[in-house]
């Protein structure tokens, strides 16, 4: 993508194959804020952009050897906070290198879906870990993702795995933009993290 104007066509092509906003911030690696702008904007609109970064890494997920190499990184940085039990991966793009970091650091591997990727906005729904991979409970936990924009993920999944009387020990991920250093207490490491003046 070279300009706004292909993010916008991106984002609303999303839309039409049927993502939700939450699924297309999601894939496009920006704030779901951001999302639904692109998608009320047409190529002529010459509104105020929101404050966001777009990250595009495909680079790196597209080459098998690549994400390897960048999750033996994250690895490094996990283990630097303690050596967990299970690395969490979260749904969809944190999942790869979630589970280059698990095969890496000899850990168990779950899966958490966040509520953006359930299309809901109401609060009273929360993300779920899938049955199909390990059980966190009373286990140590660091958790892997690509890209921090707002936090929001982050501090849902922390909050769910205390809830589950486990152990969160970091956040690690590709590229934190919100920039913070920690979430409910518990240290984020980034490979890249982003800060605005």
């Amino acid at each position: 993508m070279k300009d706004l104007n292909d993010l916008i066509s991106n984002a609303k092509e999303l839309h039409e194959k049927g993502l939700r906003s939450g699924e297309i911030a999601d894939e496009l690696n920006i704030s779901r804020d951001t999302a639904t702008w692109l998608l009320t904007r047409s190529e002529t609109s010459r509104g105020p952009v929101p404050k966001d970064i777009y990250v595009n890494w495909s680079e790196i997920g597209q080459n098998a050897e690549r994400l390897r190499f960048i999750s033996l990184a994250l690895a490094d940085m996990i283990l630097e906070t303690g050596n967990p039990d299970v690395v969490v991966g979260v749904a969809l793009s944190g999942l790869p290198l979630a589970t280059l970091v698990a095969e890496e650091i000899e850990a168990e591997l779950a899966v958490f879906l966040p509520k953006k990727q359930k299309g809901s906005e109401n609060e009273s729904f929360t993300g779920s870990f899938s049955q199909n991979f390990a059980d966190i409970a009373g286990k140590s936990c660091a958790i892997v993702d690509d890209v921090i924009t707002t936090g929001s993920t982050a501090t849902e999944i922390v909050k769910i795995i205390k809830e589950m009387q486990a152990t969160p020990l970091s956040v690690a991920v590709l590229i934190n933009k919100k920039g913070i250093k920690q979430v409910l207490n518990v240290p984020i490491r980034s490979l890249v993290r982003i800060t605005i003046f």
